[in-house]
């Protein structure tokens, strides 16, 4: 079962959150915040896999709770900030602040549900119309810098070099594939994938899957 807490000020819009999250099997809302702060201690007490995170919120605004949150060893949640606002500096202090996935507001219900799965998952997850702006920020590289792109150049980012299946996996994790679908296309099973990611996550130093795929496009170690 999936534990989901929801931290938005909004009383509607939890509860259109819970009613669409509630007609899944395998995902249990368990709890709700209407501020920062008390989505900072309902997460400590209550353990979720994952947390809906508003932006705007009186007295911590989503960002700051999200870094709290991240940076608490005992807290295991992936967060995934939920907006109304297309903004470049939420999207980008939000993955600053370890958020392991960024939704508008505007999304579906399937996109909401396909989520809080992925980040259950330990998938990251960005909607659709800001992936291209989270590369286009995060990956792009001075000239200079791209004309030493050789392999020992790369190898810094890295803490032991990745094995032949490692960087397989990488690559698949970059084009967005779960883990189901890259055991799928490696003819391996989802154990070993989510070892092999693991291993991945570990030798990049990245703290999700989003922060290893930015890592990994701009310092070249895949397409």
């Amino acid at each position: 079962m999936i534990r989901v807490l929801l931290v938005d000020d909004h009383a509607m819009l939890r509860a259109g959150f819970r009613a669409i999250l509630c007609t899944q099997p395998d995902i249990e809302v368990v709890g709700e915040a209407a501020t920062g702060a008390e989505g900072v201690e309902l997460a400590a007490r209550l353990q979720p896999d994952v947390i809906t995170m508003d932006v705007q919120m009186p007295d911590m605004d989503g960002i700051e709770a999200t870094r709290r949150i991240v940076a608490d060893p005992a807290v295991t949640a992936a967060v995934a900030i939920v907006t109304t606002f297309d903004r470049d500096e939420y999207l980008f202090h939000a993955l600053d602040a370890g958020a392991g996935g960024f939704l508008l507001k505007n999304a579906g219900p399937e996109e909401l549900i396909t989520a809080v799965r992925a980040l259950a998952a330990g998938d990251g997850i960005l909607a659709p119309e800001v992936t291209r702006r989270v590369l286009s920020r995060f990956c792009a590289t001075p000239v200079a810098e791209a004309q030493e792109r050789t392999t020992p150049a790369r190898a810094h980012v890295l803490a032991e070099p990745l094995t032949d299946r490692e960087s397989e996996v990488l690559a698949l994790m970059a084009d967005a594939r779960s883990n189901a679908e890259i055991a799928r296309g490696l003819f391996i099973g989802e154990a070993t994938v989510k070892t092999h990611v693991s291993r991945v996550l570990q030798k990049l130093g990245a703290r999700d899957r989003v922060q290893a795929i930015v890592l990994a496009h701009r310092h070249g170690l895949t397409r």
